[in-house]
């Protein structure tokens, strides 16, 4: 075998060796990121940057204002001085309608009536503003199981979203309102005074008084 031919099968050898060599380092590296990645899933062990707190996005609080108590020594409110809107939120057709229709045969007066923007699952939704609380006790002694929903409206008008769970109103025989005893609260309800915005006055300004010094 000449000089040539060895060099040859020296340099095949040493190439086969490297191979051999990078094949088993590119195994054993796969091997442990597959036990790792193993390990991490079983929950055997937890990496700071792997953890499923990190990884899972935190789930938003959903605050929601309390229902006011009425004010104190609150009366009901006659049903021809509040402005009601009815709104169908259970998908039944007529819903909103006839029910709508009940309340303007008891006095109240409908200024809506649609569809929800959104399907409610309870029986219904009194929503209103701080100038509507005694309105809207008034609106949910017609209705069993009502919820009552503070919003930011400004006018006493009251919204009424009837729900999946919702059958009819209350029996007229059964609205025990008295127009002469004050309104009781809602289960849970906060003091009327600790939410209801506190009122604003605008300084009154004599014309004929000096500018004041600046």
């Amino acid at each position: 075998m000449s000089d040539a031919e060895r060099a040859r099968k020296l340099r095949r050898r040493q190439m086969h060796e490297r191979q051999a060599v990078i094949f088993g380092v590119l195994m054993a590296f796969l091997a442990l990121a597959f036990a790792t990645a193993a390990a991490i899933y079983t929950g055997n062990l937890e990496l700071p940057w792997a953890k499923k707190d990190f990884l899972v996005a935190p789930t938003p609080t959903i605050t929601r204002i309390p229902a006011p108590c009425p004010p104190v020594g609150a009366l009901p409110v006659a049903a021809n001085q509040i402005t009601v809107n009815v709104y169908n939120g259970a998908g039944i057709t007529g819903l909103a309608r006839t029910t709508a229709a009940t309340l303007t045969e008891r006095g109240f007066v409908v200024a809506t009536t649609a569809n929800a923007i959104s399907s409610y699952t309870g029986t219904a939704r009194i929503s209103f503003g701080y100038a509507g609380v005694a309105q809207a006790y008034t609106i949910a002694a017609q209705i069993d199981d009502a919820e009552l929903l503070i919003d930011g409206r400004v006018d006493a008008s009251v919204d009424v979203t009837l729900g999946e769970a919702f059958l009819a109103l209350r029996a007229a025989e059964n609205v025990t309102l008295d127009p002469a005893v004050p309104l009781v609260g809602a289960p849970g309800c906060v003091r009327f005074e600790s939410l209801a915005p506190a009122p604003t006055s605008t300084p009154t300004v004599d014309p004929a008084a000096p500018p004041a010094a600046g």
